[in-house]
């Protein structure tokens, strides 16, 4: 039996399927499980060992469509869903299942603030699409695997984070995702202990200016150093985890690290708030700015506030995430 596994982008939702892949091939363990998505997010499943081959999207839609013919699938399951896995539908001739998006409560949600969304978390949604072929959550929640030439030795890093630290992911998408570089500086400046700030080379700038601009000489600035592996190890060994609606929150789900998830023009009501699994602890906090009307405006970010105040993320209460962190860490 042969089963193939679609989910194209991002970092966070493909960590968000890892769950439905892995109760799969527990589930048919004689079985192949292929997976396909686009080549930039190769790093994200490589070292992932409940799946037998991988297949990747990098231009040419339809040579990947007339290779993927040649495997002779007997199963698609489909946790994408857009025009790109339609046109795949029409290649492949196996049975299909997709996840349920809910793409107009999505879009009533952020454009009118009509709450519709089930309570269902997107992971259960794509547990559930497999149901009908008697696959079951094993309530592990999300997997992440790193290979030993992405793993970072902790006394590489400076000296004073070698006892252990804290990681902030200042890094995300989009503009309304992320916490204003003051805010960001009033953080680092009240944890006041090791810390690491995280994201990739787009954020290497804006790490340093936080640096240069607090009194904390414990905090480092990681943004742009790392590959996304080596960022996920960092993660693996940090002691606790701020961070925006980014991948790295999800990875450090995946390692059941105590996430302080920080919301802005996205939202835990779009069934992706950090995510454990039944069989462990739920160790997390949202933090939120109540009472705005505003708030999700986009399903994914945006570039710039739709009503120009960023109220989302300027009025965020830094003292609670601080003292939430600081509790039993530093």
């Amino acid at each position: 039996m042969k089963f193939l596994v679609i989910r194209f982008s991002s970092i966070g939702d493909i960590v968000l399927a890892t769950p439905a892949i892995r109760c799969l091939k527990k589930r048919y363990p004689d079985s192949e499980v292929h997976f396909l998505t686009k080549m930039k997010m190769k790093a994200v499943t490589e070292a992932n060992p409940y799946i037998d081959k991988f297949h990747y999207l990098d231009g040419d839609f339809k040579q990947m469509a007339a290779d993927l013919k040649t495997e002779n699938f007997d199963y698609i399951i489909d946790l994408h869903k857009n025009l790109r896995t339609l046109r795949l539908r029409f290649v492949l001739k196996a049975k299909w299942y997709s996840y349920q998006k809910l793409s107009i409560q999505k879009f009533l949600l952020t454009k009118f603030h009509w709450d519709l969304m089930p309570s269902t978390h997107i992971t259960t949604r794509s547990l559930n699409t497999l149901l009908p072929l008697d696959v079951k959550d094993d309530g592990q929640g999300l997997d992440y695997f790193i290979g030993e030439k992405d793993r970072v030795d902790i006394k590489s890093l400076p000296e004073f984070l070698q006892s252990g630290y804290g990681a902030i992911v200042i890094g995300a998408s989009y503009y309304t995702k992320k916490l204003p570089p003051e805010k960001l500086i009033e953080l680092v400046n009240r944890l006041d202990c090791p810390l690491i700030l995280m994201g990739g080379p787009e954020d290497k700038v804006i790490g340093e200016k936080i640096i240069q601009a607090t009194n904390n000489t414990s905090a480092w600035n990681g943004c742009g150093v790392f590959s996304l592996n080596g960022s996920a190890d960092l993660i693996r060994q940090a002691a606790w985890v701020i961070s925006h609606d980014t991948g790295l929150q999800y990875i450090a789900c995946a390692f059941n690290k105590r996430v302080m998830a920080v919301w802005g023009g996205t939202s835990p009501k779009l069934a992706v708030e950090p995510y454990y699994g039944t069989a462990n602890p739920s160790n997390y906090r949202n933090y939120i700015v109540p009472g705005l009307s505003c708030q999700p405006c986009s399903n994914f970010g945006l570039k710039k506030c739709p009503k120009g105040h960023f109220k989302c993320m300027r009025l965020q209460d830094i003292e609670a995430i601080v003292q939430d962190t600081l509790k039993g860490y530093c």
